[in-house]
């Protein structure tokens, strides 16, 4: 094609872009970052069509006044984040109409930028689904799977609490039954980190982070007391769930002997836990604790009890070495554990 006929393409003027936009048959909104509150500062007529709400209704307002009770708090939130650092986003919400029906929306929204790389406006393209396609959708599988879990989570308690409430009768059982609590807290805890839909793509590793900074509260909730504090410092590692389970319990039984018996006859006190990644794709665990000390004559873990031998065999398993040093400053147990760690 010679010079004479080829022809020269005009960028779009934006009286000309707002032609288009409001011809669309796909629900857009524009929102201004610039102003208080991002408000909307442009719909066109399929968002009027989709929402029931006319263009001078919604004009000004942020867009959450589509929201209503059944939105999921979850979502709004990757929405949030999603416009803070102003990034795409894709979130099927739950929304309100004009007239208070209720409509799962697909909103795909991006950030508009000027020439010069800086933010101009938020666009926002709405689909509503279908019965089927909300049925299939991603949010749907992640609401089921957090109703789920919680389901389990509430069960699991139940069993800790019934059974921490029968060994305080146990006498001599005392022990077997505490350890039987531990054990279904580590794995109560476990379920919650494996649940976690934003967590690692394996599905059968744990982030011992995420693990063990849960476990370590949730120790604390049951056998601490408001004067000790914990305070965690954990490198985060991959490890498999079989092996997660081990090292929970035996983390929660360091810390609850620590609660239990560091500070007899004080009403405070400071516990350390932290978890460094070695070399082999090994694991130092170290529990501090600024108390009295063990008595002289101690041993811990008491290899002449059920739940001292317990621990010992779990070491054992995971090729670990566990060193104890305690005076009148308090305890330190270290745990070196072998090549429990997965390779990332």
């Amino acid at each position: 094609m010679d010079a004479e006929n080829r022809t020269t393409l005009q960028p779009l003027s934006h009286a000309d872009a707002f032609e288009t936009l409001s011809g669309s048959r796909i629900s857009m909104v524009l929102t201004d970052p610039a102003l208080p509150d991002n408000p909307i500062v442009y719909v066109n007529g399929a968002f009027e069509e989709v929402t029931g709400y006319k263009a001078g209704m919604a004009i000004g307002r942020n867009c959450r006044f589509l929201q209503g009770e059944n939105t999921d708090p979850d979502d709004v939130k990757r929405l949030r984040e999603a416009l803070r650092d102003e990034q795409d986003c894709t979130v099927d919400l739950v929304n309100y109409r004009a007239d208070g029906s209720e409509f799962v929306n697909r909103l795909m929204m991006t950030p508009v930028r000027a020439d010069d790389g800086a933010l101009r406006f938020f666009l926002g393209m709405q689909k509503p689904l279908a019965e089927v396609e909300d049925l299939l959708s991603p949010n749907a599988v992640r609401h089921a799977m957090r109703e789920v879990q919680h389901r389990v989570k509430n069960h699991l308690s139940m069993i800790i609490s019934l059974t921490r409430m029968y060994g305080r009768d146990a006498g001599d059982a005392r022990d077997q039954f505490g350890q039987l609590a531990r054990r279904i807290e580590s794995l109560q805890v476990l379920y919650q980190e494996l649940s976690n839909p934003e967590r690692q793509r394996n599905m059968d590793t744990v982030s011992l982070g995420a693990y063990v900074s849960r476990l370590a509260a949730a120790t604390q909730a049951l056998d601490g007391r408001a004067g000790v504090t914990v305070n965690v410092d954990v490198e985060d590692a991959e490890a498999r769930s079989d092996t997660a389970v081990h090292l929970g319990m035996i983390v929660s039984e360091i810390l609850t002997n620590a609660l239990q018996h560091a500070f007899v006859g004080r009403e405070t006190g400071r516990i350390d836990l932290s978890v460094r990644t070695l070399p082999g794709q090994s694991l130092r665990i170290t529990v501090s604790d600024d108390g009295t000390g063990m008595p002289e004559g101690v041993e811990w873990p008491d290899s002449r009890s059920i739940g001292g031998s317990v621990i010992a065999g779990l070491i054992r398993q995971l090729n670990g070495t566990l060193n104890v040093n305690t005076g009148a400053m308090g305890t330190v147990v270290t745990l070196d554990l072998s090549g429990v760690t997965e390779a990332t």
